[in-house]
């Protein structure tokens, strides 16, 4: 059995769908077979992934509303061993077309269940709300990796966001645990970023990746073209960054899962 990890911050530009994009790439590349649910309405890890979102027949938005099959629902990306459960703006609407489903906080989970077996990762993609979809997120998740951007506003949100895994892990999901945070658009030029974290290091008692994510241009390029940054610029800091979270993000859970 593999390990679902869902990529959550509410707080919007934080890197949570470059780290989607990138994380599920690197633990490709190392061998993993992966799965990727886009299930913010936004759908920007669908298209920095390689597909056209204009051309989709169907997307997660139509199996929540019952009215697609997954398999047919299964697009494959740009990446080899990387397939995703796109996403588009018709998301948008499911919050509140789901009101007064039975159980709608397990819609995902009810989804991925026949293929959860099939892959060694599944990275969810949530969106920057904590919101029907976020929860879905997080009944589906083994786990839950938390960017936090290194900027002077980093742990404003952040107890709310642990709050409400804690709650989801009391009332929905017992398993549920917080993977880790990883710091992202770090730059060791500044004395903020260094000072960040510090602070967050201090304050939580979380496990913290050792690898930061560097602010980068070329990371900001890739999803414009459609590709993870491995494939877009593959010897940048960028890259080097992620595939280094990838190879502790495997190693981790190398002996609880595999």
């Amino acid at each position: 059995m593999g390990k679902t990890i869902a990529i959550a911050n509410q707080k919007g530009g934080v890197g949570k769908t470059t780290t989607a994009i990138n994380l599920s790439a690197c633990l490709a590349e190392l061998g993993n077979k992966v799965l990727v649910i886009d299930i913010d309405p936004q759908g920007n890890t669908t298209s920095g992934l390689g597909i056209n979102k204009k051309k989709l027949k169907s997307t997660i938005y139509h199996l929540l509303l019952g009215e697609a099959d997954l398999k047919k629902t299964l697009t494959s990306s740009v990446v080899k061993g990387l397939t995703v459960l796109p996403s588009d703006d018709d998301l948008a609407g499911a919050e509140i077309e789901l009101i007064g489903v039975d159980e709608k906080e397990y819609l995902l989970k009810k989804i991925v269940e026949p293929i959860r077996y099939d892959y060694d990762f599944i990275i969810i993609d949530c969106p920057p709300s904590l919101n029907t979809l976020t929860v879905n997120a997080m009944t589906t998740a083994d786990s839950v990796l938390v960017p936090i951007q290194c900027e002077y506003y980093a742990l404003e949100g952040l107890s709310q966001l642990i709050h409400t895994i804690d709650l989801v892990q009391k009332r929905l999901n017992p398993e549920l645990e917080i993977e880790g945070i990883v710091f992202t658009m770090f730059d060791a030029r500044t004395n903020l970023s260094v000072q960040v974290v510090e602070n967050v290091q201090r304050n939580l008692k979380h496990f913290i990746y050792n690898t930061m994510i560097p602010r980068n241009v070329r990371l900001a390029e890739a999803p414009s073209h459609g590709l993870p940054i491995t494939m877009y610029d593959q010897k940048s800091t960028g890259a080097e960054a992620y595939r280094e979270l990838a190879a502790e993000v495997a190693e981790k859970n190398k002996k609880s899962w595999f």
